[in-house]
């Protein structure tokens, strides 16, 4: 029976390894050999991974890969994309190669806007707290002014306070909707210490308003936080061209290419459990972009697919249509992005991705990644409207299939070049692999 342990984060980096190792391990030796050879010899850069995140053992490394000749706004674009998915970064690359000379991906930013929010109860008369509000509101403003100088100076800053009562929703539940300028911070921290400063005023102000009784005036706090939910932070990312234009495969024509992206589309819309993979595969580009350039992840995925649902049902992020002669494939993305402040000043990779990219402002690295995004999508569409998606993706995670089999450079080799003229299954794999072993 496995035991707590008392003071683990107090323990060295080496006594860390050891205890995990020799008590969650089957082969700790082995264990501990893998997690020390992923250790940087550069001890310098050791020690700023290892003060990223708390109880430190190892690094955990996934590929660095490009995705070139991405046309955005006619600026030419290769793409930093961090992902262990095999088929990701090359189905980038294609659909960016496509519409390359399609007229490449035109993009804007729709808003830049942010949230936060103080969540407290108020026991009282809903008018008088909507009075109190209105009087206390600038004092909220004035108390945050050393918070906010250096981002106001930059453009930036507190866009509205407003209070709501969701009384309807929970019993005495209100809260102080606060939105936010950030520029090119994703600026969690900020709108955070902004929030906290709004509720320790709201709540020392309550204690000394006339028109409160006893029990208004104990107005509790319970968070202040901001959310991730940001549908007013948002850009779009569009490719078009003549329908003539999408003529690539012989088995289907440039019209029948066009109608059927359109009705996958659609079908993505009404069904949820289609729209679910659908935004998933939308996410793949997203992420490994928004990944490479230090970024949130997590609150990007919240994010999206909570703007997915926002009309009460759960739906596709891309769009598409035919007008006239005309095909148009587009996306809508909720994007909270920053390429100044967290890992993208300490990350050294990082800060190569952001070089990469031409070092974009917030807004622009919207751009790229909404685009990678619906790059990433017209990829898996195209797939499974013609050849079907494992004919690719499976081709691409061969090389892991041979791996996994422990298969030796000519092999690989070998057996790459017979899966060019073959369907690659996983039991394909491993019968051909067995067989070539035989066969020596």
């Amino acid at each position: 029976m496995k035991k707590p342990i008392e003071g683990f984060s107090k323990l060295s980096k080496e006594e860390k390894i050891n205890w995990i190792a020799h008590n969650y391990t089957h082969d700790s030796a082995d264990t501990i050999e893998i997690l020390k050879q992923y250790w940087s010899n550069d001890s310098k850069l050791q020690q700023l991974h290892d003060e990223f995140i708390e109880n430190t053992i190892s690094n955990f490394y996934l590929p660095l890969g490009i995705a070139p000749n991405f046309l955005i706004n006619d600026i030419l674009y290769a793409i930093p994309m961090a992902i262990e998915e095999s088929s990701v970064v090359a189905a980038a690359s294609k659909a960016a190669k496509f519409w390359l000379n399609r007229g490449g991906f035109k993009t804007s930013i729709i808003g830049t806007e942010k949230v936060g929010q103080v969540h407290f109860m108020y026991q009282g008369d809903t008018a008088k707290l909507m009075r109190f509000f209105n009087k206390v509101k600038p004092e909220l403003i004035a108390k945050v002014a050393p918070i906010i100088k250096n981002m106001e100076k930059r453009g930036g800053g507190i866009n509205n306070i407003e209070l709501r009562d969701k009384s309807a929703d929970l019993a005495n539940y209100h809260q102080l909707h606060c939105t936010f300028e950030t520029l090119d911070a994703m600026g969690a921290n900020f709108i955070n210490s902004c929030l906290e400063s709004f509720a320790e005023t709201l709540k020392e102000e309550a204690l000394r308003y006339s028109e409160f009784t006893e029990s208004e005036k104990r107005i509790e706090i319970v968070m202040s936080i901001l959310s991730n939910n940001i549908p007013n932070c948002l850009v779009r990312a569009e490719v078009s061209c003549p329908i003539g234009d999408l003529k690539e495969h012989h088995n289907i024509s440039a019209m029948e290419f066009a109608q059927k992206m359109v009705r996958a589309v659609a079908i993505a819309k009404v069904e949820p459990y289609r729209a679910v993979t659908h935004n998933k595969g939308i996410m793949n580009g997203v992420d490994a972009v928004v990944l490479a350039t230090g970024n949130d992840f997590r609150a990007i995925e919240a994010g999206a697919h909570a703007y997915a649902s926002k009309d009460g049902k759960y739906s596709s992020l891309t769009h598409a249509s035919i007008e006239g002669d005309i095909f148009k494939f587009w996306i809508e993305i909720p994007l909270a992005l920053g390429t100044v402040g967290g890992l993208t000043s300490l990350h050294p990779l990082v800060k190569i991705a952001l070089e990469i990219l031409q070092r974009p402002t917030a807004k622009e690295l919207m751009q790229i990644v909404a685009a990678a995004g619906l790059a990433q999508n017209f990829g898996a569409l195209r797939s499974l409207i013609t050849t079907g998606i494992q004919q690719g993706h499976m081709k691409m995670h061969l090389l892991n299939i041979l791996n996994q089999l422990g298969a030796t450079t000519s092999e690989k080799e070998t057996l790459i070049s017979h899966f060019k003229k073959h369907t690659a299954s996983h039991s394909a794999v491993v019968t051909a692999f067995e067989n070539l072993r035989k066969q020596k």
